[in-house]
């Protein structure tokens, strides 16, 4: 996440003061939101969430504390907190890329995202969606949907020793049926990976993949 975005909104925080100019919506306490249908420039809060309306056309949708959400047919070009979740309704756009660190992740059928999907902790979960810039993370189940296109690959994370020491759970990657991930999954520590018999993949790096038929493993 970008130090100036960060910035920004921490002197926000500090100084107490909300401010409006050139379309921008910004909030330190409480939910930052554009109507459906609306344009806006940025808009971002300290300690609370960001909602876009459908069909709404927003630049940067951001927080630090609180979850960000994009209604259906709504567009950004960025999506991003700290800590909270990040969901992208059906057909929902996103131009950059979607992140956070503590949250989940999730985009609808329909949802198209240009650049990088990724978090450290947190279900990452794309449901008939596309990825441009592949997806990362650290400690999340990661879950594939049907049909659905990632570009970029995927890529689990070693965590750091402090955190290994403390959580031993492993992730579970599934990749559902009809679903194409370009690029190599790459694993730096032990996860379960489930892949459809009628899902693409490219390379598999530190990993077995499981086949399963049906709908889900």
């Amino acid at each position: 996440m970008r130090r100036t975005l960060l910035s920004i909104l921490i002197a926000l925080s500090v100084s107490g003061a909300a401010f409006a100019d050139d379309g921008d919506v910004s909030k330190v306490n409480g939910t930052a939101s554009v109507e459906a249908g609306q344009r806006a420039g940025d808009v971002s809060s300290v300690n609370g969430s960001v909602r876009i309306g459908d069909r709404a056309i927003v630049k940067e949708a951001s927080t630090v504390n609180g979850a960000v959400e994009l209604g259906e047919g709504a567009s950004a070009t960025k999506a991003e907190t700290v800590n909270g979740a990040v969901t992208l309704h059906e057909k929902a756009q996103v131009s950059g890329t979607v992140e956070t660190v503590n949250g989940r992740l999730k985009l609808e059928k329909g949802a198209d995202v240009k650049g990088q999907l990724s978090n450290v902790n947190g279900d990452i979960t794309v449901e008939g969606a596309y990825v441009g810039g592949g997806i990362e993370t650290t400690n999340s189940d990661i879950t594939i949907g049907e049909g659905a296109r990632i570009d970029g690959g995927i890529v689990v994370k070693k965590p750091s020793m402090s955190w290994f020491n403390g959580n031993s759970r492993v992730p579970r990657v599934v990749i559902g049926p009809h679903a194409v991930v370009q690029g190599t999954l790459r694993f730096e520590r032990e996860v379960e990976l489930y892949v459809s018999d009628s899902a693409t993949v490219g390379r598999i790096d530190g990993a077995t993949a499981k086949k399963f038929s049906g709908a889900s493993p």
